[in-house]
């Protein structure tokens, strides 16, 4: 394997990293340091870093007051000659929240960072600069790519527990050395509050941290806003954050459980005063674009969405779905014809588009819902259903017609290299879709790996719906719903692509970052 060995690049860096994960809240919170009662800015969340290429980069960081955000980069840690990027004013407006495109950046070299907050009315009064680093991607087929991802943070009530240190499954993930993490949603559970206890099966006590805006659903734009700073009250992310860069992707729990547009809440749901979920959506989008470094959803992009393609050199491109915006209502699913379906048509032709136009060895789908999990929606006690299958083994009907259209069109245009990487139903599995068992054959054989949660509460199995032929080769999952992290069952995975053979190798891994399940995927094949 021609890629980096383990431990990698970040060694240097893994004392620091292992100091900083003590589980300590941002000083902000508590009593202020010196520095900042004397009326100097300070970035007590941290920083991070977003949607990396070969020679950019997104940084971002939160003050904890109006200051103006000044990045400087080096190529060591001692920062000697340093290049010095002016970012923008933090203010109310952002929740004092910025980022800073830096560009003209080295392809595959370690850039080190560190951001400083001044003063607006006195540029020469910074506070204590926050540190950080990450790689550009190589241009260069033989250093090869390594990336985690994984999803569904601080739900079912499960939080930032500091008898168990934590969200310790960062610390895990970062010893991996990855080039980056893609978060596949869930990144918030917004509809989820957060209380100082819950009991654990079979006797003992859950014990949070917990915060004002995590003591009910979130409803106002300050109490979606509070659920993002939750999660970075947690020193491991924190600390994962400043060394290893983010692809982010939003699912429903950014939002509300399910949600789809134009969905009205009903009125026997007495935790939301505000019905209705367009207008929930767009406050949690607004503090979802403020406290994540995406490039389409900075202030002024032209994009403003969620989807959207990476490329990480000649050997990968992620292709990001958004499996929330666009869809149509959660129904029954059984339509004959559903030209909206779970990606909208716009959606769906721009990926069409870009997997046509990909020349990478590799075509993740970044999915943040399963393709033939069946997924059902109880809210409300309808019969309806959230992903794309509905437990109907036969012909594809409902979503599945948008899915088999996409399969179709990579089959045909004969795209090779595309597997699907996706979280959100709380166990880890791997299901192989193969035509002769498949209801639907005009499509060639794939991969869909499924990962989560990070921290979050765990549940049995999903079934599988037989219209794409799926077989579920690999599966740990509860036998209980809502298995507490306390009880194991939290997971992330790993693909590994080697830059010599241009090898895929995928590996789920538990919390801890053991191996459950390993498999190499060759280049340029199909049916594999």
């Amino acid at each position: 394997m021609s890629h980096r060995p383990l431990p990698g690049r970040r060694s240097v860096l893994r004392g620091s990293l292992a100091a900083s994960a003590a589980l300590t809240l941002p000083a902000g919170l508590g009593a202020a340091p010196a520095f900042a009662r004397s009326g100097r800015p300070r970035a007590g969340w941290g920083v991070q870093t977003g949607d990396v290429t070969s020679d950019s980069g997104l940084v971002w960081v939160r003050a904890d007051r109006p200051a103006r955000m000044i990045v400087e980069t080096a190529a060591t840690e001692s920062f000697r000659n340093p290049r010095r990027w002016h970012g923008p004013l933090l203010g109310a407006g952002t929740d004092f929240t910025g980022t800073t495109r830096l560009h003209g950046l080295p392809s595959g070299e370690q850039i080190h960072y560190r951001v400083l907050l001044a003063d607006p009315d006195d540029p020469r009064r910074t506070g204590e600069p926050v540190t950080g680093t990450f790689r550009t991607v190589s241009r260069r087929r033989r250093d090869g790519v390594r990336f985690l991802w994984s999803g569904d943070l601080a739900g079912q009530g499960w939080g930032i527990n500091p008898d168990l240190g934590g969200y310790r499954i960062y610390d895990a993930m970062a010893r991996l050395d990855p080039d980056f993490f893609l978060c596949s949603g869930d990144t918030i559970y917004a509809d989820g509050p957060i209380p100082e206890t819950q009991a654990l099966p079979g006797g003992g006590t859950w014990r949070n941290v917990t915060t004002e805006e995590k003591a009910k659903v979130a409803e106002t734009l300050a109490e979606y806003r509070g659920n993002f700073r939750y999660n970075l009250l947690d020193a491991n992310l924190r600390a994962f954050n400043a060394r290893v860069p983010s692809v982010v992707q939003w699912d429903d729990h950014e939002v509300r459980n399910n949600w789809y547009p134009g969905e009205v809440i009903a009125t026997t749901d007495t935790r939301y005063t505000e019905k209705s979920v367009d207008v929930l959506a767009a406050r949690a989008r607004r503090a979802f674009s403020e406290y994540f470094p995406l490039p389409t959803l900075r202030p002024g992009a032209k994009e403003g969405r969620v989807y959207r393609v990476l490329r990480q050199g000649p050997l990968l491109d992620v292709f990001v779905l958004d499996m929330r915006t666009y869809r149509n209502a959660n129904s029954p699913d059984d339509q004959t014809t559903d030209p909206q379906g779970i990606l909208g048509r716009e959606q769906l032709e721009w990926l069409k588009r870009e997997l046509a136009r990909s020349r990478a060895v590799w075509k993740v789908i970044a999915a943040d819902m399963p393709i033939g999990l069946v997924v059902p929606d109880a809210t409300e006690g309808r019969p309806n259903f959230e992903a794309v299958a509905q437990g109907d083994p036969g012909a594809p009907l409902g979503r599945e017609l948008q899915i088999a259209e996409l399969l179709r069109f990579i089959k045909h245009r004969r795209i090779t290299g595309t597997l699907w990487l996706t979280a959100d139903v709380h166990h880890t599995s791997a299901q192989h879709y193969q035509p002769s068992r498949a209801a639907f054959t005009d499509f060639e054989p794939f991969w869909e790996f499924v990962s989560g949660p990070l921290n979050a509460g765990a549940f049995p199995a999903s079934p599988l719906d037989g219209t794409f032929g799926p077989e579920r080769v690999f599966v740990k999952a509860p036998a209980a719903s809502n298995v507490s992290p306390a009880g194991g069952y939290q997971f992330f995975g790993e693909v590994d692509i080697d830059g010599d053979s241009g090898e895929l190798t995928v590996r789920l891994r538990e919390q801890d970052g053991s191996v459950l399940f390993s498999r190499t995927l060759q280049p340029g094949r199909v049916g594999q």
